[in-house]
């Protein structure tokens, strides 16, 4: 069974139609190429192929078929969203998703309070509580 049939690389992603990312730091990378497909620019960002960055979002423009991977999301500090009809937004489910799937090995999101609003405590940490 499955033999043959490739997994779609959009389905690591979170998909946001008609906006884009526009970075206020300027620290923060981008890279472009053209590419026909959304799903080739979902391989090379899952695979960080050719990236000199972790690519962590990619936005496509489907009027010039110009893929534009992000060292960033949504959810970064010096990044604003912009409305734009020609873009569609893809984020990395790993690092927009504010739950812990499995042990939490893998987690990347930003929620660091437990549901009661308590600090989360450090993996590192033995304090206040003994693992």
């Amino acid at each position: 069974e499955g033999k043959g049939k490739r997994r779609n690389p959009l389905h690591d992603f979170r998909k946001t139609g008609e906006l884009m990312l526009i970075k206020v730091n300027k620290t923060l990378e981008v890279k472009t190429k053209l590419l026909n497909t959304t799903e080739q620019c979902a391989k090379r960002c899952s695979r960080n192929k050719g990236l000199s960055f972790t690519c962590k979002a990619f936005a496509y423009d489907r009027v010039t078929k110009r893929c534009h991977w992000l060292s960033f999301n949504s959810l970064t500090n010096g990044v604003r969203k912009k409305q734009d009809h020609a873009f569609d937004l893809y984020e990395k489910k790993d690092y927009v998703r504010n739950c812990i799937i499995g042990k939490g090995a893998d987690y990347k999101g930003t929620i660091s309070v437990t549901k009661s609003g308590i600090q989360c405590q450090a993996w590192n940490s033995m304090i206040p509580h003994e693992h």
